[in-house]
C-alpha cells in the first residue's frame, strides 16, 4: 500500500528512499533478519522528519495514508504519533492501538516506543492501555507491551506488578524473549533489593532467565559485587 500523502513537495516514499541513500541498508538487513523492504535509515534522520511532519498542520492527514511499504514507513508512523503535541492520552493511544498491527520488527518497536512520553497524569492510562498487549498472540504486540514497561513503569509502584507479570509470559517468540530479560536486567540495575529475589525464584524458561543475568552482568550500572553474585544463578539450559 502506497501513500498519496504529499509532505514538502515530497511524498513519503521519495522523503525515505532519499534518506535511505546515506543510511546503512545492508547492517540494517543484518539486524532485522527475515524483514521485508529494509533501507537501512539512521533513525536520527528519520525522527528529524517525523517531528517535521508531527508539527505540520497535515499530520493527521498523513496518519491516515501512512503505509506500510518499508520497514521505516512503519517506524515513521509510530515516530510521528509520539511526537504530536496538543492531543488528549484517549486520542493518541487510539492511535497507537492502530499502529501496533504493522509493527513488524523489533526496531520498529523499540525506535517508536522511546518516542511515548505521556504526562504524569497519564500514566495510568498507558498502564491499563498495555495491559492486554502481554497475553496478545503476535510476538511484537507482546514485546511493545514489555518495552513500554521497560521504559515507563519500573518503579516502586509498578515493580513488583511488573515482576509478577513478565514471571507469565508464555510467549515462545525470540523478540519477546530478549525484551523480557531486557525487561528484568533493568528492574535489576534499578531496584537491586527488590528484584534479586525473584531472580533466584522465578518461572521464567532458562534462556530468557539466563539472557537477563548476562544483561545485567553487561550493564554498566552494575557493580562487580552484584554481578558476581547474578552470575552464581545461571541454569544449565537443557538442548532440544
Amino acid at each position: 500500500m502506497k501513500s498519496d500523502y504529499t509532505f514538502q513537495g515530497k511524498s513519503i516514499s521519495e522523503h525515505l528512499l532519499e534518506m535511505a541513500s546515506a543510511g546503512n541498508k545492508q547492517f540494517a538487513a543484518m539486524l532485522n533478519p527475515g524483514v521485508d523492504a529494509v533501507l537501512g535509515i539512521r533513525v536520527p534522520s528519520l525522527r528529524l522528519l517525523a517531528k517535521a511532519i508531527a508539527q505540520s498542520d497535515t499530520w493527521r492527514q498523513y496518519l491516515a495514508s501512512a503505509d506500510t511499504e518499508y520497514m521505516e514507513s512503519r517506524m515513521l508512523h509510530g515516530m510521528v504519533i509520539g511526537y504530536v503535541k496538543g492531543i488528549t492520552a484517549a486520542e493518541r493511544l487510539a492511535l497507537v492501538k492502530e499502529w501496533v498491527p504493522r509493527v513488524n520488527s523489533w526496531s520498529v518497536c523499540d525506535s517508536a516506543c522511546s518516542t511515548f512520553k505521556p504526562k504524569k497524569s497519564e500514566r495510568e492510562q498507558w498502564w491499563q492501555f498495555i495491559q492486554p498487549y502481554f497475553k496478545a498472540k503476535g510476538e511484537y504486540e507482546v514485546r511493545f507491551a514489555v518495552v513500554m514497561a521497560m521504559d515507563l513503569f519500573i518503579d516502586e509502584e509498578h515493580i513488583t506488578e511488573i515482576l509478577r507479570i513478565a514471571d507469565g509470559i508464555r510467549h515462545e517468540g525470540y523478540y519477546v524473549k530478549m525484551a523480557v530479560a531486557w525487561l528484568i536486567s533493568v528492574c535489576y540495575v534499578k531496584l537491586p533489593g527488590i528484584t534479586m529475589p525473584y531472580l533466584q525464584h522465578n518461572h521464567l524458561d532458562d534462556f530468557t532467565h539466563n539472557k537477563a543475568l548476562q544483561k545485567i552482568c553487561e550493564s554498566l550500572r552494575a557493580t562487580s559485587e552484584q554481578k558476581a553474585a547474578v552470575r552464581l544463578l545461571k541454569r544449565k539450559e537443557v538442548k532440544r
